[in-house]
């Protein structure tokens, strides 16, 4: 599929959110007592050996410029991808694949948040209500009588991962993003490997099956986004990745026996609803400022 089309790049990103569910699966069935920090270094390590050959290919239609741009910013993003990461196996561990999940998904919403704080973006009421709602279903989800390690990573998780998000508008634009990618997880690597060092857990084959599986699925995740993204306008597809909780909710049951109840349904509702409407409402705007601009051309052919 080539995600030119507003129907490709829907389906590539439906595909996109099933591999990252993959991921997310992988990472759960390693156990609650895998070795964390191998765990993730090995992830990046991974990720490192498979890029790294599709990087090489490509660079050769790219300026060699363009090599050395960004990498204070890479340098950032990849530290904080092993503190995703970390706090991902975490938040795993704990939770359900499908509750995990529906706390994720609040990302978008610290995305708006963060973007006005950091970028001065414009703070709508309903961004504000969206916002609210959100964590309102986060509640709903959560349920929590007690705080718990799995409670507090997947909320972390999904606000380093708003932030990570937030950093790719610094990126130069003329570099290559699966570059840039690769490039971060180089920069990984040495946070990754002295906590995996410092951890001193024993090699365990397991944690190498599980560690490349996860990893191949997330790069797959990775490319997908690249092309949902690329030729369409994020607010017309952006929906098709909530199709991921679906994917959680079915493989969390067939694979963990995870029976969702309805307060993860209802909690889910809450989180997503308002980032539909937001969605829907900018699709809106945008056909408004297309419609206006073939008013404008046809007048000035006239």
């Amino acid at each position: 599929m080539s995600g030119r089309t507003v129907s490709s790049a829907i389906f590539v990103l439906v595909l996109g959110s099933f591999f990252a569910t993959l991921c997310d699966t992988f990472i759960k069935m390693a156990g609650s007592d895998v070795a964390i920090f191998q765990f993730t270094f090995l992830r990046a390590v991974f990720m490192c050996l498979i890029l790294c050959p599709i990087v090489a290919f490509r660079f050769r239609h790219y300026a060699k410029s363009t090599a050395f741009l960004g990498l204070k910013l890479h340098f950032i993003r990849g530290n904080m991808w092993v503190l995703a990461a970390v706090l991902l196996v975490l938040s795993l561990a704990e939770l359900s694949l499908a509750t995990a999940n529906a706390v994720f998904y609040t990302a978008p919403i610290f995305i708006m948040l963060l973007g006005a704080f950091f970028y001065k973006e414009r703070l709508t009421v309903d961004v504000v209500f969206a916002a609210v709602l959100g964590f309102i279903g986060i509640l709903v989800i959560l349920r929590p009588t007690e705080v718990s390690s799995g409670m507090v990573s997947a909320i972390l998780f999904a606000i380093v991962l708003a932030t990570n998000s937030l950093l790719i508008k610094r990126l130069p634009q003329q570099q290559d993003m699966l570059y840039g990618l690769f490039v971060t997880q180089l920069f990984a690597l040495p946070l990754a490997g002295g906590l995996a060092f410092w951890e001193g857990a024993a090699f365990q084959l397991d944690v190498l099956m599980y560690s490349a599986l996860s990893s191949i699925c997330s790069i797959l995740y990775s490319v997908s986004c690249l092309v949902g993204y690329r030729y369409v306008a994020s607010s017309q597809v952006t929906s098709a990745e909530y199709s991921g909780l679906i994917f959680a909710f079915l493989i969390g049951w067939w694979f963990f026996g995870e029976a969702p109840d309805l307060g993860l349904f209802v909690g889910s509702f809450f989180v997503i609803a308002p980032l539909l409407y937001l969605s829907h409402k900018d699709i809106r705007r945008l056909r408004k400022e297309q419609l206006l601009s073939n008013t404008r051309s046809n007048l000035g052919a006239g």
